[in-house]
């Protein structure tokens, strides 16, 4: 059996540092292969920078996933090509900086293609179909992985379970991110995929999806635009464990991860 962790989309310093504390014993405790992040909030609650890359990895974090906010520290998209171990969402447009996927590999030699597709509906930036996109990455990584995750970052809980069913027997998981809240819905299907809508955030949760609430609910009264700065209390690390059989060549189990800070 493997065993990969992932934890959705992480907020901010109180997310971070949460993480960096318990990233090593996250893997021991379930023995897990491989812990995917979805960092795409790491720096300020917009974005990620090579710094903060390091320092996941220097946690214990095998690998980085990114959605909407990919580009949104200046610079970001210069440092990208060189990065290791973080990949942008596949379906951007051709030529758009950066890895559109990673190969992550055990001890043993099992190999697990990591990649994002952004949803469509109510998302930021153009991109191309999501559905076309993860068969094309599926096809192309043809023989150079053993099992396939899949994250879809959007808006839309039914263009997510779409997603799970169109993949429902090709991909080990099929895990969304985005709305920062986690969903119940965590099941294996019938073609042996591994799912779940949302896997939740890893930061404050005293707010409103990561931020201040005070700010947020003075925007949502008056309309007036203003800086959302991130909360700070009720610290949580959330995100899925799935459990992966490679002589059957489907997932088993997957459950909800949910860690509370002392």
């Amino acid at each position: 059996m493997k065993k990969i962790i992932f934890l959705g989309d992480l907020v901010g310093s109180p997310g971070r540092e949460f993480l960096y504390k318990k990233a090593r014993e996250l893997k021991a405790r379930h023995a897990a292969d491989f812990l995917i992040v979805n960092g795409e909030n790491a720096a300020a609650g917009s974005g990620i920078n090579e710094r903060i890359l390091g320092e996941l990895l220097d946690a214990g974090v095998d690998g980085v996933t990114l959605g909407d906010h990919t580009w949104d520290q200046r610079g970001f998209d210069l440092a990208l090509p060189r990065l290791e171990n973080i990949c942008r969402p596949a379906n951007y447009y051709a030529g758009v900086p950066g890895a559109d996927h990673l190969i992550l590999e055990t001890s043993d030699g099992f190999r697990l293609l990591v990649f994002t597709v952004l949803g469509q509906t109510f998302m930021r930036g153009k991109t191309d179909c999501p559905f076309a996109k993860a068969d094309a990455m599926l096809e192309m990584h043809a023989g150079h992985y053993d099992a396939a995750f899949v994250e879809i970052h959007g808006e839309v809980t039914s263009e997510k379970i779409a997603m799970g069913w169109h993949l429902d027997g090709r991909a080990a998981a099929v895990v969304g991110t985005h709305t920062h809240v986690a969903t119940a819905d965590n099941r294996v299907l019938p073609g042996g995929t591994a799912y779940q809508t949302d896997a939740g955030m890893c930061g404050a949760h005293d707010g409103v999806i990561g931020r201040e609430k005070g700010v947020v609910l003075q925007c949502l009264r008056d309309g007036l635009p203003r800086r959302f700065e991130i909360a700070e209390g009720d610290v949580r690390l959330c995100g899925c464990l799935i459990t992966y059989d490679e002589t059957q060549g489907r997932a088993v189990s997957i459950e909800r991860i949910e860690i509370f800070a002392e």
